[in-house]
């Protein structure tokens, strides 16, 4: 069985940002993250959940022209994750295998905020 993908984009819209994709359930899960992606151990960032994207969208690169997320997209890192724990509206941990990141990751979702979710790599 293959394992699931993720895919980090980097994304210049109205204001710089990073968007974490994990794939789940046939679809990308998706964060926006405001700041950069965090690489050591309990340094966290604001996650804020958006729509969730097609799977295809995981190899997207270009220019959105219009609308909701105008602007340049890259790719900042993909690869693949094994799902550690899933609590799918409290907490998702994952171990990342990336050309970047590597390790243990941690979403946290803020009670008070609907789409707030702190992201952080954990201590193996």
């Amino acid at each position: 069985m293959m394992k699931p993908k993720f895919v980090i984009n980097e994304h210049w819209a109205r204001h710089h940002h990073f968007d974490l994709r994990l794939e789940m359930g046939g679809v990308l899960k998706s964060w926006a993250i405001p700041k950069d992606i965090p690489k050591k151990e309990n340094e966290k960032r604001l996650a804020i959940e958006v729509e969730n994207h097609n799977i295809s969208y995981g190899n997207f690169e270009g220019e959105i022209k219009e609308g909701y997320g105008k602007g340049k997209v890259r790719i900042w890192d993909k690869g693949s994750y094994e799902l550690e724990s899933l609590n799918p509206n409290k907490k998702i941990v994952v171990n990342i295998k990336g050309k970047k990141l590597n390790g243990k990751y941690c979403l946290l979702h803020f009670k008070h905020k609907e789409k707030n979710w702190l992201f952080f790599k954990v201590k193996e």
